[in-house]
């Protein structure tokens, strides 16, 4: 058994059932971590809840503040705990056509900007550009890994 995340006609990624049931589950996390709907739901088969559709506007608005967000978290923990989720989502949205850019670190920006999740002591040499860079690699090796 699998699921399908369609655009269309178009399967963007064809998962099994386990790995499909994370990624929807961690989508809900970051939904409400985000205050952002993700744009995924019940596709033409509403019957079927293992075949979901991609919205195009809503999951490009989503992706974009996630990799924000992770940009800038401040936390080992919490930017270990993202990372797989945040790669693969990205690697959804550059299937469904959505360009994603990794934002640029600000001069001097020191694992972004946000305050609250601080760890203490946190890992002062690493810049939000690593960490970008890191998410953009991670990616990229996902989406070889992705069924259609």
């Amino acid at each position: 058994m699998s699921m399908y995340f369609d655009l269309g006609d178009e399967t963007l990624w064809n998962p099994s059932n386990g790995a499909g049931r994370l990624f929807m589950r961690q989508v809900e996390v970051f939904e409400a971590e985000l205050g952002l709907p993700s744009g995924i739901g019940q596709g033409r088969y509403w019957r079927d809840p293992d075949v979901l559709e991609v919205d195009p506007v809503a999951y490009a608005e989503f992706v974009r503040g996630l990799v924000v967000w992770h940009r800038e978290t401040r936390h080992s923990v919490i930017l270990t705990l993202s990372e797989g989720f945040a790669a693969t989502a990205v690697a959804l949205a550059r299937r469904a056509g959505i360009e994603v850019e990794m934002p640029a670190a600000g001069a001097g920006d020191v694992w972004g900007g946000v305050r609250r999740d601080v760890q203490v002591p946190g890992d002062v040499r690493a810049s939000s550009a690593a960490v970008v860079d890191a998410l953009d690699t991670r990616a990229r090796e996902v989406d070889r890994w992705m069924a259609r």
